[in-house]
């Protein structure tokens, strides 16, 4: 699946929990990479949300918690065609379905040069 998405301010709430040691060894050990410690948020359109939904209900991949955390599913993704990342779907959120979090080992708003508004394309 292929998708483009605005990307937009997220809450901050991503790098605590991405500097959570079980979640970052998890993530290193089935992606490869230590993600940066908050994510990239990008809404995309609602014509998406049955697939996203499906994928994300029918997704394997899965961090189990430590006490008092969510669990984490996710999906290996690309960004613009040359970041390897994923996109996350934690368990506990306050953002809608249209809503999607990508992680990547740099923090991607430096490495891309992108700003609120502009547009990504996320492939998975």
């Amino acid at each position: 699946m292929k998708i483009d998405g605005e990307v937009t301010t997220g809450l901050g709430k991503a790098a605590y929990f991405l500097s959570q040691e079980f979640y970052t060894r998890e993530f290193e050990k089935n992606l490869g990479f230590i993600p940066y410690p908050g994510t990239l948020n990008v809404i995309v359109s609602d014509k998406y949300l049955d697939e996203i939904s499906e994928i994300k209900n029918n997704c394997q991949n899965l961090i189990k918690p430590d006490e008092g955390f969510g669990a984490v599913k996710y999906i290996n993704a690309t960004l613009n065609n040359i970041i390897y990342g994923a996109i996350v779907f934690p368990a506990k959120t306050t953002h809608d379905e249209n809503y999607l979090e990508f992680i990547a080992e740099k923090r991607l708003r430096d490495e891309l040069n992108i700003d609120d508004g502009d547009i990504v394309t996320l492939e998975f």
